[in-house]
């Protein structure tokens, strides 16, 4: 993967950098030894490590906006950083930056149970949000996989969903303001307490911006009343297509569970053996979830397990518990570190038409024949959002660059079936250079132009996004 040539200028500067840092910050906040900024030299996608030039460890608002300052007047680069949960690399350093962390900015700012919302400090965690207001019966639906790690920061430049995603939606349509700090030191806030802010849509901008724009230190987030009851149901398949033909009509039927999750026979194995979680002997498995009265519940689930017996399932198995309900979802939550105790893997996270999924479950089967490397299919059915595990050896020689070939042609297959690159992973430097097979240039100078706005010297998140040959000459 190439990365930009650092500035060797800013790396012999970094005594004073690190000299006027301390002026700002306690001694604890910045870290600056070799060997202690290795902490940080990669995310989840840990296939890519650069040391940073240091990091630092703002606990407020004020001293994120104090350090953004001094590394625009100094032409540092810096690397928001949440958990280090991205999968994309989205929060890779480069040797010449500084990784800005927000895991100290984690306070509950205020809870608003009239008007349904709750601000937080963005290095708070996902699970931790609805932590705050499940004892009053709400909660903060969106729930990716690493929802008890992620921080909201990094919900927030990535757009996160998570299983629940097909009711509640994503990170956009449950954010309704943020508090943000520009490249130069200067703080702004967009939107609040209420739905839809005046003026040009900057919410919808920033979210899923990847960090591009500015450092986002709080967030205003939406939270709902719990739901009376959830139940889901177990539906078994023989083939992938079929299970994908089944989810295609139960969306088409206009019932709307909350959640349907989709695992294949590599991944049912891998977590059935992992987690024991009573699954059957298949070649395709969904997880189907309704929610509302007991009443409604039995009504959705009558129509739901009505088209599924149309496509002659194995076993279909309603939960009659919550110790069944918990049974059945535990083997989904368990599914990628079920895979991860077998091989290393990438996750890839392209989305497509409901419609669509037949057939590319059919092309990625034939791909993993074409590559030789085997495939895991996990993700959320509901939406299209497809999470397909390439499973390859680091320690064997190629197969890292066989693993993201095959991955990139997977991602182009999503393109061409009319869906995207990413639903809820982000660009990172993982997509980079596929961006010019969903967008022409002119569209891509289009998004490059929006960047050119608020970090004019391009030192925010570098070198992730945007192909390398469609920025080069804008950093400043």
């Amino acid at each position: 993967m190439e990365m930009p040539n650092p500035n060797q200028m800013v790396i012999a500067n970094k005594p004073r950098i690190v000299a006027r840092l301390l002026g700002v910050l306690s001694a604890d906040a910045v870290i600056h030894d070799e060997a202690e900024t290795r902490a940080y030299e990669c995310d989840a996608l840990t296939a890519y490590k650069c040391p940073p030039l240091c990091a630092v460890l703002p606990s407020t608002t004020e001293e994120v906006a104090a350090v953004l300052k001094i590394c625009h007047e100094e032409g540092v680069p810096v690397v928001p950083r949440g958990s280090g949960t991205s999968l994309a690399g989205g929060a890779l350093p480069t040797a010449d930056c500084i990784i800005l962390g927000v895991a100290r900015l984690a306070d509950v700012l205020e809870t608003n149970y009239d008007d349904r919302y709750i601000k937080v400090q963005t290095g708070r965690t996902n699970l931790s949000v609805t932590g705050a207001v499940e004892a009053d019966d709400f909660f903060y639906a969106p729930d990716p996989s690493s929802q008890l790690a992620c921080a909201i920061a990094g919900n927030i430049a990535m757009n996160s969903g998570g299983a629940h995603c097909l009711k509640y939606g994503v990170t956009t349509n449950n954010l309704l303001g943020v508090k943000m700090v520009l490249m130069d030191g200067t703080i702004m806030e967009i939107g609040g307490g209420y739905l839809d802010a005046p003026g040009y849509d900057l919410l919808g901008l920033i979210c899923g911006s990847e960090g591009q724009m500015g450092v986002v230190t709080e967030a205003t987030l939406r939270i709902l009343h719990k739901p009376e009851g959830a139940r889901p149901v177990l539906m078994a398949f023989n083939d992938n297509e079929v299970a994908g033909a089944c989810v295609a009509d139960i969306i088409k039927a206009g019932v709307l569970p909350v959640a349907i999750e989709f695992m294949d026979r590599l991944c049912i194995e891998t977590s059935e053996n992992f987690a024991n979680a009573g699954y059957p002997d298949c070649e395709a498995l969904l997880i189907v979830e309704v929610e509302g009265s007991d009443a409604e519940i039995d009504e959705q689930l009558g129509v739901i397990m009505q088209i599924a017996r149309k496509h002659d399932p194995v076993e279909l198995r309603e939960s009659t518990s919550p110790e069944e309900s918990a049974k059945i979802w535990l083997g989904r939550k368990s599914a990628f570190g079920a895979i991860g105790q077998i091989s290393d893997y990438m996750c890839l996270d392209g989305t497509i038409p409901v419609s669509s999924l037949p057939m590319v479950l059919r092309r990625i089967g034939e791909l993993s024949k074409e590559y030789g490397l085997r495939v895991g299919n996990v993700f959320h059915a509901g939406d299209g959002n497809m999470h397909p595990l390439i499973l390859f050896d680091a320690n064997k020689e190629g197969d890292l660059e066989l693993c993201e070939a095959m991955g990139a042609d997977i991602l182009r297959l999503c393109v061409e079936a009319g869906g995207c690159l990413t639903g809820e992973h982000g660009v990172g430097i993982e997509k980079r250079d596929l961006m010019f097979d969903q967008f022409d240039p002119q569209d891509l100078e289009l998004q490059m132009k929006l960047k050119d706005v608020f970090d004019p010297k391009w030192l925010l998140n570098p070198a992730k996004v945007f192909p390398l040959s469609a920025s080069e000459g804008r950093r400043g």
